[in-house]
């Protein structure tokens, strides 16, 4: 990769081009791996997305993106997906430098996630279809519906997977017609830029994609109240979600939420521990542990669960910490000096109420934002490393003997975005995908997605789903048409 796009000054994406933010406001992008600056990005303020949410606004009013022939916008939508595709290796390593992750699962995930999700979306296009229906009414009638893009969309997205949420949002949005602004993480903004001009060099007409960098707190809080603003699609935490909630409420925006998630794993006596084992090492310290659907809660059947525990620890231990770009690495820094305060603080806290550390527990040594790996037992229900999202690389495990007792420990959690079965027994899986209080049940299966299955969650995990056709309707609304013949 070359070492100018970091070195140049980026601005905000607006109507086509490059801009300076209104009051000349920078921020440091730290790489996680090493605490130093390794480029600045702008600083947008409200007048900024004021001017984003109008170029957005005018491209959606003139309509020359949603009435563009389906399989022209399908076509632009795959031309994205081949760029991605083709500015591969730029793109895994500025997600290394940015975000901290090995750059092997940039290379292996993140890249090629957001190129299959915008060939995915593509196809989507030219399916997009109403109904006709027979309505009870005297006369002679002709009743149908028609599905319309919801207008633009406030495209923000967390700092785990920048270019890959980046992807989720933008593919379906653009491929129900919308129009979008893009708000990265302040954290993590670098891919978002540099898919702004692969996108624009594809030919994305003016004003379609908008991208604006800053704070939260500013540019977040200003995008999620804006007037013009039709639709909020939001993936980060739970708190920030309710918030998210209130602002939309002046102009009753539609929402797509992807909250928090504090997601159980049941590892039952009959399980494959082969596969078990090691499934539930990656659900937990992939990404570091940050990873909303990560598998932060074990529960194991007493009979296997001394196994199952030793098992986790020696495969934890042997997790070599590290820059991204070295090839050796497993487990990135965290995100920020920050976040691995708040991380360390949950398990001191832990500690305090009574949990007994098996491994880990402390930071890494260096100059980066390096987390152990770690692993305590011994937890109750009422402890908040039980209870609340950490979004680092902690595993609570506990033991059980009756089933129907981890059922009710699993759903005991405001959260359900995701919960895994380890079972052989399939009758008993599928009774367990029911019972279980999840958006997501995975059976005998590590994490990951498929742009073809929803992905969402309920109680405090969110609302609305990503993915597959129900994802694609999140950005669009039905008319309904009747008329007498």
């Amino acid at each position: 990769m070359s070492i100018d796009f970091l070195n140049r000054e980026h601005g905000l994406y607006i109507a086509g081009g490059w801009q300076p933010s209104d009051g000349g406001g920078r921020l440091d992008v730290i790489n996680p791996a090493t605490g130093a600056v390794i480029a600045t990005i702008a600083d947008a303020s409200p007048a900024d997305v004021d001017r984003a949410v109008a170029a957005a606004r005018a491209a959606f009013e003139r309509n020359d993106w949603a009435s563009l022939l389906p399989n022209a916008r399908g076509q632009l939508l795959w031309r994205i997906a081949e760029a991605i595709e083709a500015h591969a290796e730029e793109f895994a390593r500025l997600e290394c430098l940015d975000n901290g992750k090995p750059l092997l699962a940039a290379r292996r995930g993140d890249v090629p996630g957001a190129a299959d999700t915008f060939r995915y979306f593509a196809g989507w296009c030219t399916k997009i279809t109403g109904q006709t229906m027979q309505v009870s009414r005297p006369g002679q009638t002709f009743a149908y519906t028609m599905r319309e893009p919801l207008g633009v969309v406030a495209a923000i997205v967390p700092w785990n997977f920048p270019l890959l949420m980046a992807a989720w949002k933008l593919a379906p949005a653009l491929a129900a017609g919308c129009t979008v602004v893009l708000k990265p993480a302040e954290d993590t903004s670098l891919t978002a830029l540099r898919l702004a001009e692969v996108m624009a060099d594809c030919g994305m007409p003016a004003g379609v994609v908008n991208v604006v960098t800053g704070r939260g707190a500013t540019v977040g809080a200003a995008l999620t109240r804006h007037p013009d603003v039709n639709k909020v699609a939001f993936t980060g935490s739970t708190l920030v979600g309710k918030e998210i909630i209130g602002a939309a409420a002046g102009n009753l925006k539609k929402l797509t939420l992807e909250l928090g998630g504090k997601s159980p794993t049941l590892i039952l006596p009959d399980a494959d521990l082969t596969k078990a084992i090691p499934a539930a090492v990656m659900g937990i310290f992939h990404n570091a542990g940050q990873v909303c659907a990560a598998g932060s809660r074990l529960y194991v059947h007493e009979k296997v669960f001394d196994q199952v525990t030793e098992g986790i620890i020696q495969r934890a231990r042997a997790l070599r910490s590290g820059p991204g770009e070295v090839p050796t690495t497993d487990l990135g820094p965290l995100v920020s000096q920050r976040h691995r305060e708040r991380v360390h603080g949950y398990v001191e806290s832990g500690q305090r109420d009574g949990a007994q550390l098996l491994t880990g527990g402390a930071r890494g040594l260096g100059e980066g934002f390096f987390y152990e790996p770690t692993i305590l037992t011994g937890t109750k229900p009422h402890m908040s490393i039980v209870r609340e999202e950490i979004f680092g690389p902690v595993l609570v495990a506990e033991r059980f003997g009756d089933l129907d007792e981890a059922v009710e420990r699993a759903n005991d959690s405001d959260f359900g975005l995701s919960a895994t079965v380890w079972t052989t027994n399939l009758s008993l899986a599928h009774g367990l995908a029911r019972r279980l209080e999840a958006g997501t049940i995975r059976v005998n299966t590590g994490g990951g997605t498929d742009p073809n299955q929803p992905f969402g969650g309920t109680k405090q995990s969110g609302w609305g789903r990503e993915f597959g056709e129900e994802g694609l309707l999140e950005y669009m609304q039905t008319k309904s048409v009747l008329m007498t013949l």
